[in-house]
Protein backbone atom coordinates (compact mmCIF):
# COMPACT_ATOMS: atom_id res chain seq x y z
CA UNK A 1 0.00 0.00 0.00
CA UNK A 2 1.51 3.22 -1.25
CA UNK A 3 0.96 6.45 0.70
CA UNK A 4 -0.96 8.21 -1.49
CA UNK A 5 -4.46 7.06 -0.36
CA UNK A 6 -6.30 9.93 -0.71
CA UNK A 7 -9.51 9.64 -2.99
CA UNK A 8 -10.27 5.70 -1.99
CA UNK A 9 -8.95 2.41 -2.49
CA UNK A 10 -10.25 -1.46 -3.52
CA UNK A 11 -8.22 -4.13 -1.36
CA UNK A 12 -8.28 -7.64 -2.40
CA UNK A 13 -9.02 -9.36 0.90
CA UNK A 14 -8.02 -13.33 1.05
CA UNK A 15 -5.84 -13.30 3.69
CA UNK A 16 -4.69 -11.98 7.49
CA UNK A 17 -2.66 -10.11 5.75
CA UNK A 18 -4.81 -8.45 3.64
CA UNK A 19 -6.79 -7.88 6.31
CA UNK A 20 -3.66 -6.02 7.77
CA UNK A 21 -3.45 -3.90 4.68
CA UNK A 22 -6.86 -2.78 4.43
CA UNK A 23 -6.99 -1.83 8.35
CA UNK A 24 -3.56 0.63 7.36
CA UNK A 25 -5.34 1.99 4.38
CA UNK A 26 -8.38 2.73 6.49
CA UNK A 27 -6.38 4.18 8.94
CA UNK A 28 -4.26 6.27 6.76
CA UNK A 29 -7.36 7.96 4.62
CA UNK A 30 -9.60 8.51 7.81
CA UNK A 31 -6.02 10.30 8.57
CA UNK A 32 -5.60 12.59 5.51
CA UNK A 33 -9.11 13.53 6.02
CA UNK A 34 -9.29 14.46 9.50
CA UNK A 35 -9.70 12.02 11.67
CA UNK A 36 -8.17 11.76 15.13
CA UNK A 37 -7.88 9.77 18.11
CA UNK A 38 -10.06 6.96 18.95
CA UNK A 39 -11.87 7.48 15.69
CA UNK A 40 -8.70 6.08 14.17
CA UNK A 41 -9.17 2.73 16.40
CA UNK A 42 -12.45 2.63 15.58
CA UNK A 43 -12.07 2.61 11.92
CA UNK A 44 -9.23 0.25 11.52
CA UNK A 45 -11.36 -2.07 14.04
CA UNK A 46 -14.51 -1.81 12.12
CA UNK A 47 -12.27 -2.74 9.16
CA UNK A 48 -10.50 -5.51 10.38
CA UNK A 49 -14.34 -6.78 12.04
CA UNK A 50 -15.58 -7.41 8.40
CA UNK A 51 -12.71 -8.64 6.72
CA UNK A 52 -12.08 -10.63 9.03
CA UNK A 53 -15.77 -12.17 8.28
CA UNK A 54 -14.07 -12.44 4.65
CA UNK A 55 -11.36 -14.46 5.29
CA UNK A 56 -13.47 -16.38 7.62
CA UNK A 57 -16.82 -17.26 5.65
CA UNK A 58 -16.25 -16.18 2.17
CA UNK A 59 -12.35 -17.22 1.40
CA UNK A 60 -12.62 -13.76 -0.79
CA UNK A 61 -13.54 -10.38 -0.91
CA UNK A 62 -12.86 -7.05 -1.51
CA UNK A 63 -12.85 -4.11 0.82
CA UNK A 64 -13.47 -0.63 -0.79
CA UNK A 65 -12.12 2.80 1.28
CA UNK A 66 -13.59 5.83 -0.22
CA UNK A 67 -13.92 9.62 0.84
CA UNK A 68 -17.42 10.66 1.21
CA UNK A 69 -19.19 13.91 1.79
CA UNK A 70 -23.05 14.72 2.35
CA UNK A 71 -23.51 18.04 2.74
CA UNK A 72 -20.62 20.01 4.16
CA UNK A 73 -20.07 16.77 6.53
CA UNK A 74 -16.97 14.83 5.42
CA UNK A 75 -16.11 11.03 6.15
CA UNK A 76 -14.53 7.69 5.28
CA UNK A 77 -17.51 5.22 3.79
CA UNK A 78 -15.90 1.31 3.50
CA UNK A 79 -18.06 -1.07 1.94
CA UNK A 80 -17.17 -4.98 2.25
CA UNK A 81 -18.20 -7.03 -0.71
CA UNK A 82 -17.73 -11.34 -1.02
CA UNK A 83 -19.35 -13.89 -3.02
CA UNK A 84 -19.55 -16.30 -0.21
CA UNK A 85 -21.96 -18.14 1.28
CA UNK A 86 -24.03 -15.18 2.48
CA UNK A 87 -26.36 -14.87 6.35
CA UNK A 88 -29.15 -17.36 6.39
CA UNK A 89 -30.78 -15.15 9.18
CA UNK A 90 -29.49 -11.10 9.15
CA UNK A 91 -30.67 -10.65 12.26
CA UNK A 92 -29.24 -13.57 14.29
CA UNK A 93 -26.39 -12.60 13.00
CA UNK A 94 -26.09 -8.86 14.56
CA UNK A 95 -27.03 -10.21 17.63
CA UNK A 96 -23.98 -9.64 20.15
CA UNK A 97 -22.41 -13.10 21.18
CA UNK A 98 -24.06 -14.97 18.24
CA UNK A 99 -21.48 -16.75 16.22
CA UNK A 100 -21.64 -19.44 13.48
CA UNK A 101 -17.79 -20.12 13.76
CA UNK A 102 -15.47 -20.26 16.88
CA UNK A 103 -15.52 -16.46 17.32
CA UNK A 104 -17.11 -14.55 20.24
CA UNK A 105 -19.75 -13.25 18.11
CA UNK A 106 -18.45 -9.49 18.33
CA UNK A 107 -17.89 -9.24 14.50
CA UNK A 108 -20.71 -7.69 12.82
CA UNK A 109 -22.46 -5.91 16.28
CA UNK A 110 -19.28 -4.57 17.02
CA UNK A 111 -18.51 -2.87 13.56
CA UNK A 112 -21.73 -1.23 13.84
CA UNK A 113 -20.99 0.38 17.09
CA UNK A 114 -17.70 1.51 15.95
CA UNK A 115 -19.10 3.37 13.25
CA UNK A 116 -22.08 6.22 12.36
CA UNK A 117 -23.82 4.14 9.78
CA UNK A 118 -24.07 0.35 9.03
CA UNK A 119 -26.15 -1.19 6.46
CA UNK A 120 -25.53 -5.21 5.53
CA UNK A 121 -27.22 -7.15 2.45
CA UNK A 122 -27.10 -10.84 2.26
CA UNK A 123 -28.33 -13.67 0.21
CA UNK A 124 -27.84 -17.24 1.34
CA UNK A 125 -25.31 -18.62 -1.97
CA UNK A 126 -24.81 -14.79 -3.24
CA UNK A 127 -23.11 -13.14 -0.82
CA UNK A 128 -22.91 -10.34 1.46
CA UNK A 129 -22.52 -6.32 1.47
CA UNK A 130 -21.55 -4.48 4.71
CA UNK A 131 -21.62 -0.57 4.03
CA UNK A 132 -19.93 1.30 7.03
CA UNK A 133 -19.70 5.18 7.33
CA UNK A 134 -17.72 7.28 10.19
CA UNK A 135 -18.65 11.09 9.82
CA UNK A 136 -16.23 13.37 11.25
CA UNK A 137 -16.99 15.39 14.12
Amino acid sequence: MNGDVLEGSLISIRSDSDIVAARQAGRLLARRIGFMGSDLTFIAAAISEVARNIVEYARHGEIELTLTHRGSATGILVVARDRGPGIADLQKAMEDGYSTGSSLGMGLPGARRLMDEFEITSLPGQGTIVSMRKWRA
